[in-house]
């Protein structure tokens, strides 16, 4: 009994000394540790941006509205549920190779005519002509940069930052902008 204790005592106070010593190591040399700041300041979004609305940002034209919905409905070509409107395609090159097109996915966040699995974060977006911009109380430059940046109205959104980020083209915001005030059947 007394043999086994003292073997346990002599385990316990080599673990100890193995702990103790792996605490006082240098652990730079076998853990990678990168520099969390130039991380955070690579990831930093750019302040605010207001934006003007185009003046060729047609808002009625059906082309428009057919590649905002597409955008508004879609998360990426990759998974995109049909072809895209003319304007739109499901693949881009970038750096040299052919990636899935990044699309708004508009619909996991914002409820709307046709929406299938419609989100309930962001606000309702059914009936947004009749509610907002027939009553004067939106107009489509609003809408533009609510798309654009909804930062400049409200600091603290979680909705994407898509023309300041360059997610989208101005003109992919105004497809966006044009569905979304569209009247929908």
């Amino acid at each position: 009994m007394h043999r086994n204790r003292s073997l346990m005592l002599s385990a316990g106070l080599l673990a100890f000394c193995l702990s103790e010593t792996l605490y006082s190591a240098d652990l730079k040399s076998i853990v990678e540790m990168p520099d969390a700041s130039k991380i955070l300041k690579k990831d930093k979004l750019a302040p605010p941006k207001k934006y003007v609305m185009p003046k060729e940002c047609i808002i009625t034209d059906p082309l428009a509205i057919a590649r905002g919905e597409y955008i508004f409905h879609n998360l990426n070509g990759k998974k995109a549920k049909s072809k895209p409107p003319k304007g739109l395609a499901k693949f881009v090159i970038a750096g040299g190779k052919k990636k899935p097109k990044q699309y708004g996915n508009c619909v996991a966040c914002h409820n709307i005519e046709g929406a299938k699995g419609g989100g309930n974060i962001g606000p309702d977006l059914h009936n947004y002509k009749k509610h907002f911009i027939d009553t004067g109380v939106r107009t489509y430059e609003y809408v533009y940069q609510q798309i654009a940046d909804p930062r400049v109205h409200n600091p603290n959104t979680h909705m994407t930052v898509n023309l300041t980020t360059g997610l989208f083209t101005p003109r992919e915001i105004c497809d966006i902008t044009s569905y979304v005030v569209s009247e929908k059947k």
